[in-house]
């Protein structure tokens, strides 16, 4: 299929005296060309029919395109966050996964389950957060600091994951890191300066800065929200907490993306201006078809507009992509076998300390001493 190329800026941390080398460069995304609607019913099934073939089961993230998204719920699949989707394709029975997202996404899910064959749409599909921290300049600053836990987010490559103590995703760093607090650790986080300033404010921990931003998130404009606000009275607003602090603090939810769905789901409102990529407005307008939701805005007088609220790398991933790959098993993910144990340790603690948070168990003795990390 033919494909537009697409110019990205994506933040990568600034030379700073903390030892972060990196200055902001340039990316591209494909963007590909949107299917009539006989191809479209043509190519879903012609994927149905491969994902039977195969033994093979779909996997989409929120963000992708909503084909994807309906396709993956469809065919017996999953739509979720980056860590569900790595843990359903480990328990799936299927011997191939299909991941509609971006590269660390399928990484994860690799990391997760090394004996699977992993397939992607496309493989150049990437994060602004990932491309942002790269291992070596990360490598640097962790040596530069051993006396703190390294803590990443789920939003890094393999070899990121592999170089630190503990990962977390949006749901549960805060939890995760007031209990590193409560044992008295000094936390390195990276790669979201924003989310890691929301986890400071709230739990109070000592937390080293990496300095890397979603280009999706960081582009949410609070002055532009006010005057949205102002327009819409009785509309609730949801923000990701990978957003700039001043759009956080007009926030009535802050949260995930499973947290913005229950947000949505749970509060008593007609209205809903949302701040996160735009590719959720699919799942939180299907599930609550009586209301309203608004994309929070990333223009104005002091917008930039990398993103326009939809990641260009998400935008990546296609219906001709997915049925390319599961009839001829390209785009297969890759994941030096040497890295693997390192790399799903932190996930591995991280899945221990969440499910035994739901269960309603005591996590102290998961979270270990100062120098046990």
């Amino acid at each position: 299929m033919n494909m537009a190329m697409k110019e990205v800026d994506y933040e990568q941390p600034q030379a700073d005296v903390s030892g972060s080398v990196c200055a902001t460069k340039h990316a591209w995304a494909r963007v590909p060309v949107e299917p009539s609607q006989s191809e479209r019913a043509a190519l879903k099934g012609k994927i149905r029919h491969l994902l039977k073939e195969k033994n093979a089961v779909m996997v989409s993230h929120y963000y992708v395109h909503p084909d994807l998204q309906d396709l993956a719920e469809e065919t017996g699949g999953l739509v979720s966050d980056s860590l569900e989707m790595a843990r359903f394709g480990r328990d799936h029975s299927a011997k191939t996964l299909v991941v509609s997202g971006v590269r660390f996404m399928g990484e994860t899910a690799k990391i997760l389950s090394p004996e699977k064959r992993i397939l992607m749409p496309d493989l150049e599909a990437t994060c602004s957060l990932d491309l942002g921290c790269p291992v070596e300049e990360f490598s640097a600053f962790c040596d530069a600091h051993p006396d703190r836990t390294v803590v990443v987010y789920a939003n890094t490559s393999a070899a990121v994951k592999a170089r630190s103590d503990w990962l977390v995703t949006s749901s549960c760093a805060l939890d995760i890191v007031r209990a590193l607090k409560d044992k008295g650790h000094k936390i390195l986080w990276a790669p979201d300066r924003h989310l890691g300033g929301y986890i400071q404010r709230e739990t109070g921990a000592d937390m080293l800065m990496w300095n890397g931003s979603c280009i999706v998130h960081n582009e949410f404009k609070a002055i532009e929200l006010q005057g949205l606000m102002q327009q819409h009275p009785g509309a609730k607003v949801l923000v990701h907490p990978e957003s700039p602090a001043d759009v956080i603090a007009l926030a009535d939810a802050v949260g995930s993306t499973s947290g913005i769905l229950k947000a949505a789901h749970d509060m008593d409102a007609r209205e809903f201006i949302v701040a996160t990529d735009n590719g959720m407005m699919h799942k939180l307008r299907t599930l609550n078809p009586g209301k309203v939701f608004l994309e929070a805005p990333t223009s104005g007088n002091s917008a930039t507009c990398k993103s326009c609220a939809h990641c260009p790398w998400m935008a990546m991933n296609s219906l001709a992509d997915v049925a390319r790959v599961l009839e001829t098993g390209a785009n297969e993910v890759q994941v030096d076998p040497a890295i693997i144990p390192r790399a799903r340790l932190p996930i591995d603690r991280m899945l221990a300390f969440t499910s035994a948070l739901k269960g309603g168990h005591d996590t102290g003795s998961l979270v270990p001493n100062i120098g046990a990390a």
